[in-house]
């Protein structure tokens, strides 16, 4: 699509903007150094970008330099005990990327000797990658001109453009609107200059629209109220589900864990005893609902939110007299030290659970996650 010069005057001035405001980012190469030859690794931008999907840049941090240290390569990735690889991703929820980080690791070790396709169709046909990664990845590491549309590139632009239709119709609008302001020269510059600006300028409340570059082509700040854009249709509630969860202590500290199947959601996570419930049907809450024989206690419930509906277990502890096999529960279960518990692949779910029946189980709290990735910040 050929640029007008409206979109063309506006690709200049946020990469200018870039080029003095950036962000440093641990996955990320800085124009300066870019100026000096160095070139992203599209392993850490694959990384980073998967990571990002529905967490915020500072709770990624952190993740990405272990997964980093753990294994500096993709090939090191492939070759990954996958049970490792889920404990490392443990707090960062949505465990399917998870699951399909490590089986895109392999496709690109088995399939590609190691080296990342450079288009997007070619990164599309990896396991787990899909439009807005294809995209990142190909504008960001390989600098083809990809339109990249995350949740802080659909606020900026729908304010620029004024976007009167509401999310998630104006999706296709937003990314032809994306696409023809998208430069050849420097994609990938431009792309993380959006992402930049959505951050860290053009916000969610009280966008800083005296200090955005863009703010002299912007139609809502001259029409309306940019606060009001992007439009969104009406959110319907989320239902309610109930369930129940067992934590079991031994007199030495340790706590009884089982492993959830691999398919269906948390899948292949660790988790403690519990009534099975979904995102559709409740799960008995009752003491009656008990994996095996023990002196059950209440001690609570705990309440955790997922995308489509929020969970409140019931929470019931056991003191069991030592640490041995949890007769007749049809369960592969064991016994996890407390000093070990940490590293468990445990979901943020069950360690709420766990902190319910034992305070201080996990010291400090998980970083703050901050719902998908329109909070991308």
């Amino acid at each position: 699509m050929t640029m007008t010069s409206t979109a063309a005057d506006a690709a200049a001035l946020l990469i200018a903007w870039y080029d003095r405001h950036h962000r440093d980012l641990p996955w990320r190469i800085s124009p300066a150094m870019a100026a000096r030859g160095v070139r992203p690794d599209p392993y850490h931008i694959w990384l980073s970008e998967v990571m990002l999907q529905q967490t915020t840049v500072q709770a990624v941090k952190a993740y990405f330099e272990k997964f980093r240290g753990l294994w500096p390569t993709v090939g090191a990735l492939a070759t990954a005990d996958t049970e490792e690889v889920m404990k490392a991703w443990a707090g960062l929820g949505y465990y399917a990327r998870a699951r399909n980080l490590k089986k895109c690791a392999e496709a690109v070790a088995r399939d590609h000797q190691g080296v990342f396709p450079d288009t997007e169709d070619g990164l599309k046909a990896l396991p787990g990658i899909g439009d807005y990664t294809a995209a990142a990845v190909a504008a960001i590491a390989f600098n083809r001109q990809s339109a990249v549309l995350d949740g802080n590139v659909e606020r900026v632009i729908s304010r620029l453009n004024a976007i009167e239709t509401p999310l998630p119709g104006a999706k296709p609008q937003m990314r032809a609107l994306v696409a023809a302001m998208t430069p050849k020269d420097r994609p990938g510059d431009f792309a993380q200059g959006m992402m930049d600006l959505g951050a860290t300028i053009c916000t969610p409340k009280r966008p800083a629209c005296s200090l955005c570059p863009l703010n002299g082509q912007c139609l809502a700040l001259n029409t309306a109220d940019p606060e009001t854009f992007p439009r969104k249709a009406a959110k319907k509630d989320k239902p309610l589900r109930l369930g129940a969860a067992f934590v079991a202590v031994d007199t030495d500290g340790a706590v009884y864990l089982r492993k959830r199947a691999e398919t269906g959601l948390l899948g292949g996570m660790t988790e403690v005893p519990g009534t099975v419930w979904t995102s559709r049907i409740d799960g008995d809450t009752s003491i009656e609902a008990s994996p095996f024989a023990a002196d059950w206690q209440p001690c609570g419930a705990i309440t955790h939110v997922f995308t489509h509906f929020e969970l409140r277990l019931s929470v019931y502890s056991a003191i069991i007299a030592r640490a041995s096999p949890i007769r007749n529960t049809g369960e592969n279960g064991w016994w996890e030290p407390a000093e070990t518990l940490a590293g468990q692949a445990l979901p943020t779910v069950m360690k709420k659970a766990i902190a319910q029946a034992i305070p201080q189980a996990f010291g400090l709290p998980e970083a703050p996650k901050k719902q998908m990735r329109k909070t991308r910040a």
